[in-house]
This record gives structure tokens, C-alpha cells and sequence, in this order.
């Protein structure tokens, strides 16, 4: 059972993002960092303290927040309402990216060339299915899964329901991440410095298009495609109906992970430890908070910000006001 002064200290760590929202112009807002390593399901937020998980994936699923652990094997579950760790689910090796689709939680797991699917109610695996060679980005179009594989060069298509390969299409080098923007695909080739954008029915390449040194994440927000450049320090906004680039925008060292609110965009910059908020239409920095080290991914639960810090085993997150 969990003491009242532990219910009093995790309240009041959960506070501090509430308290820095209300300077939003100011710089180095702090966000409140909570440990993944030690203590049990159940504990109230500590903070951080180092340790060896490596977690560069976060997700939400409608009700509960993920965290992949990539050097751990697992991925830790959150109560996003009081930051309490909700237990941890072993999958394969080196969980890098998760994606949820409809009441199921996906991990691609890169070192062992396969998804684990996870049902997010009660965090029983459905499922274990091999893919290609080093999975490591997630998308979904509606109907299939995609899943881009850094090491051989490829995209797969995956039918949810059963974890088949329906086919899988040529891409460019090392296909990171992806994103789907409601009539195509598009995927970021790190190692091409280039996105490109995919026919979902053919997985015909109906475009490749110049970003700039190092593209990591990529984002649709409804109207553009966002795409952070990690040693361009950059990101770049894109028009969809033809990749043509629109504006760019430098925000730290080492831009990696992206999200989106109602107006804004989220950036971490891994090399800076911290986040950018952005207004989407002008690109102006609106605020820039203090996070764990080494961010990458991020993403929005409709109330809050949540970010996984890799190089401190923790998860940062702020009230979005």
C-alpha cells in the first residue's frame, strides 16, 4: 500500500509541470521526470534517477501511456493521470517503436526482426510475427500496418488482425520512420537524407524529395508533413500533394521526435535534452522545455506531453495549457 507522504511527494512532483505552463513565453521551463528504473507497479512518480533502459519510444493509447525500454526488452505501462507505473510487459529485442491500432499496442522490435502485438485493456500479447530486417518505424493507413526495416531496406505491409506480410516494397536507404497522411505514405531514408512518398496499394514510390542532414522523425498534422533533420539541427515543413518544401525551421541540437497538438508542434532535440513547442503556421518558438537527457520520442495524450528520455531511463511530461 502506498503511504500518504509517497501520495503527497508523487501530487507535488505531477505539480511542477502545471506551475511552468503558467510562464509559457519563458525558456527552459521544467517538466516533471519520472524514473523507469526501480520501485514496483503501483509506486508513486520518483525522480529520476540513472539507469540503463535506453527508452526512445512513448505512445498513447487512448487510456494509458507506453514506454518502450529498448535495452531492457520491455515496455513500461503509465497511468498518464498520476504517473504511476502500471507494470512492464516483456517483448522482443530492442523495442524501438510503438504504435497503437484500435485496442491493440504494436512494438517493433529491431534486434529480434519482429512486432509484438500487445492488447492495451489488460497488456496480454496477442501475438509475436516476424517482418523484415530491423523494424523500426510504425504507421498505420486505416487498414494495414506498415513497418519500415532500417537494415534491409524495406517496407512492410501488415494485416492487424493476424500479423501477416502482405507484401513488402523496396525503399531507400535505411527507411526510419513514417507517417501516413491520409492517402499516402511517407517515409523518412536517414541515410538518403531524403523522404519519400509511397502508393499504399503498390507501394509505388510516387516521389523523393531533399530534406535536409540526418532525417529522423516525420509527422502529418492535417495540412503539412513535418520532417526533424537530426544533425541539421532543423526541421522542415513540406506541402503532401508534391513534397515541395514550404519552410524550415532551426530549433536545437539533435531534433528527433515529433507531435502535434491543437495548434502547436513538439520537437525534442536530443542533443540539447530539451523540447521546442512551435506554432505550426509561423514556426515561431513559443516556449522551450527543460527535459531528461537524451530525448527522442515524444507524443500528446490530449491533456499532456509525454517524452522518453534515453539517456536517463525516464519519462518527461508537462500540462499542455
Amino acid at each position: 500500500m502506498r503511504s500518504a507522504a509517497a501520495t503527497s511527494v508523487g501530487l507535488g512532483v505531477l505539480c511542477l509541470a502545471a506551475v511552468g505552463l503558467v510562464q509559457l513565453h519563458a525558456q527552459s521551463i521544467l517538466m516533471t521526470e519520472i524514473s523507469l528504473e526501480g520501485g514496483v507497479a503501483g509506486d508513486a512518480p520518483t525522480l529520476v534517477s540513472p539507469g540503463g533502459g535506453g527508452p526512445e519510444a512513448v505512445a498513447f493509447d487512448g487510456t494509458y501511456i507506453w514506454v518502450a525500454k529498448q535495452f531492457t526488452n520491455n515496455v513500461t505501462k503509465f497511468d498518464p493521470q498520476t504517473g504511476q507505473r502500471l507494470g512492464a510487459v516483456t517483448v522482443g529485442r530492442r523495442p524501438v517503436a510503438l504504435l497503437r491500432v484500435g485496442t491493440s499496442l504494436w512494438v517493433a522490435n529491431l534486434e529480434s526482426d519482429t512486432l509484438t502485438k500487445l492488447r492495451t485493456s489488460d497488456s496480454v500479447v496477442l501475438g509475436t510475427f516476424r517482418v523484415g530486417d530491423g523494424p523500426g518505424g510504425l504507421a498505420f493507413d486505416g487498414a494495414n500496418l506498415w513497418v519500415a526495416n532500417r537494415n534491409s531496406n524495406t517496407i512492410s505491409k501488415v494485416r492487424p488482425a493476424d500479423g501477416a506480410v502482405l507484401a513488402t516494397y523496396a525503399a531507400d536507404r535505411r527507411p526510419l520512420n513514417m507517417a501516413w497522411d491520409g492517402a499516402s505514405l511517407w517515409v523518412v531514408n536517414n541515410l538518403a537524407n531524403s523522404v519519400s512518398k509511397l502508393r499504399p496499394t503498390d507501394g509505388v514510390i510516387l516521389g523523393t524529395f531533399p530534406v535536409g542532414n540526418g532525417p529522423f522523425g516525420i509527422l502529418y498534422d492535417g495540412a503539412s508533413i513535418w520532417v526533424s533533420n537530426f544533425f541539421g539541427g532543423n526541421i522542415m515543413k513540406l506541402r503532401p500533394s508534391d513534397g515541395v518544401l514550404l519552410a524550415t525551421y532551426a530549433v536545437g541540437d539533435g531534433p528527433a521526435g515529433l507531435a502535434a497538438d491543437a495548434a502547436t508542434l513538439w520537437v525534442t532535440n536530443n542533443g540539447s535534452s530539451n523540447v521546442v513547442r512551435l506554432d505550426r503556421r509561423t514556426g515561431a518558438i513559443l516556449a522551450t522545455y527543460t527535459s531528461g537527457k537524451g530525448p527522442f520520442g515524444v507524443t500528446f495524450d490530449g491533456r499532456s506531453i509525454w517524452v522518453a528520455n534515453f539517456a536517463s531511463s525516464s519519462v518527461s511530461t508537462t500540462v499542455v495549457q
